[in-house]
């Protein structure tokens, strides 16, 4: 690998050391999937896995490892001669494999689990190396838990498997032991002591069982570490590694402090975080920096104010340059009128002051009482306050006919003023034939955006309520309708927001509606 000083390198072990977390496992496809989008995302190691722990990680890497084409693709290895072996069969057939072999450095392992002294341990680490280089070029080479290890050892430790051929040395802060100033002072010192480290680049791979593992990779950094072992969403063993976004946003936006780049496709950040989430099933807690639901999020009404009038005010980067759509501006007790007037806007509303000091007044009692405003609870309180009227639709009758050897049909009766219309409609199941049937009658073909299902009450009786949000030209309205059918819920979810539309649409004279 061509050394550039100015370029931080991102190795991506999610496959591997974030799979070793619990409830974090994957299948061999999950992986493959996975592993495109890391390619996407442009990283440039994929720590593909660990092909010696069983055949179905041994089948996964060598997958990926004939797939992948743009990034690198590492298998982990013990420093012993069958995890080497076994390591280049599962990666021999990639662009650019990279054997990646560790063995410990501090007496704490020496002595209590590898039961050998520094002289035999050193012997083996170089001995690994010399094994994978002598199938590829491209070797890394670990000493694990080495913030906990004697530094001198650790420097002749890091000379020797320089000189033996190693392209990229790791040092690991393996159980999360470090805190910044000390991890950088452990970088800088083998900086000066280690004679050949030029002839290699020195990674972090850091973990975060004090909550430190990104600051601690970015000390790194700071003092000539030009590679950082990180995975997607920090997970990993324990507390988990150092975050992929983390690290990488910080050394984007703080450019004036750092200096350097990466070649990651920032943009392809939250679709990877979110493609890790569906295929585990574990989603990120929402104040989680970068990719959390609160990440670009404000409830603040100073806050939304100054992010309305300026981002930069409140926001060090746009959600856009990580791949989120746009910011979240929450409506709650602490939001003022200009953030209840910029929210209706986009929803498609423009009101009046009048208009406005009424709908703030009833978005604040909510909010006393209610923990989240949505938009569909804005579309009541403009309903309410600002708009009434007579339902032009109502529902009469509703018959479904479904199943595995039946078209799914839908015959429905709806009162369309004062008239009764009776139709029927096909769909690829019940819920679409229904909704098929009301765009008959109705005769309406709005874009259907939203469609959710909720049990209001536990157990096989319960009640389903339904929530229908329609588009109408740049904004939405949303249904909701309430049934111990959820069809008949559906329906009538559907219904009402066609009704809502039908009020915006007679009441333009009363709110003025963006179109």
């Amino acid at each position: 690998m061509k050394k550039d000083k100015n370029r931080v390198y991102i190795f991506d072990t999610t496959l591997r050391d974030g799979e070793q977390s619990p409830g974090y496992s994957m299948n061999t496809e999950e992986k493959l999937l996975l592993a495109r989008q890391l390619e996407r995302l442009g990283v440039d190691i994929i720590e593909a896995g660990f092909p010696i722990a069983s055949e179905g990680d041994f089948d996964a890497v060598k997958q990926i490892a004939r797939e992948i084409k743009k990034s690198q693709v590492a298998g982990l290895a013990r420093a012993n001669k069958t995890d080497i072996d076994r390591a280049w069969q599962a990666i021999k057939g990639a662009a650019n494999p990279r054997i990646h072999t560790f063995i410990s450095s501090s007496d704490i392992h020496l002595k209590y689990q590898l039961k050998k002294s520094r002289e035999q341990v050193l012997k083996e680490a170089v001995a690994a190396v010399k094994l994978a280089k002598s199938y590829t070029d491209n070797v890394e080479f670990s000493p694990m838990d080495a913030t906990r290890s004697d530094k001198d050892y650790l420097v002749d430790m890091v000379s020797a498997v320089i000189d033996a051929g190693a392209t990229t040395v790791n040092i690991p802060d393996t159980v999360g032991y470090a805190i910044p100033e000390e991890f950088g002072r452990l970088i800088a010192y083998l900086f000066a002591h280690v004679q050949n480290i030029d002839d290699a680049i020195i990674a972090t791979h850091c973990h975060n069982d004090l909550g430190l593992a990104v600051a601690n990779s970015l000390a790194g950094i700071r003092n000539g570490a030009r590679q950082i072992e990180c995975t997607i969403n920090g997970i990993g063993e324990r507390a988990g590694n150092t975050a992929m976004e983390e690290a990488v946003m910080a050394l984007q936006t703080r450019k004036d402090l750092f200096g350097l780049y990466t070649k990651i496709n920032t943009d392809q950040i939250y679709k990877t975080s979110r493609l890790l989430t569906q295929i585990t099933g574990i989603s990120v807690q929402p104040n989680k920096a970068i990719v959390g639901a609160n990440a670009f999020a404000h409830e603040s009404g100073i806050h939304q104010d100054g992010l309305i009038k300026e981002k930069i005010t409140y926001e060090i980067m746009t959600p856009q340059s990580v791949g989120i759509s746009d910011t979240h501006i929450v409506l709650g007790k602490h939001s003022g009128r200009n953030a209840i007037s910029h929210h209706l806007k986009k929803m498609g509303y423009l009101l009046n002051d009048e208009q406005l000091n009424k709908v703030a007044a009833r978005v604040k009692d909510l909010a006393d009482v209610k923990k989240d405003i949505y938009d569909e609870d804005l579309e009541a309180i403009l309903s309410e306050e600002i708009y009434r009227g007579e339902d032009k639709y109502t529902l009469v009758y509703l018959n479904v006919v479904s199943g595995n050897v039946a078209i799914p049909t839908a015959t429905m009766e709806i009162q369309v003023g004062d008239e009764i219309v009776r139709k029927a409609g096909f769909g690829n199941g019940p819920v679409d034939a229904t909704f098929a049937a009301i765009r008959n009658i109705t005769q309406t073909n709005y874009p259907l955006m939203k469609y959710i299902v909720n049990a209001i009450t536990g157990g096989s009786d319960a009640q389903g309520e339904v929530t229908v949000q329609l588009k109408y030209n740049e904004h939405s309205v949303v249904g909701r309708g309430a049934h111990p059918d959820v069809l008949v819920a559906s329906a009538k979810a559907y219904i009402n927001a066609l009704n809502r539309l039908e009020f915006i649409k007679s009441n333009r004279k009363k709110v003025k509606v963006v179109e």
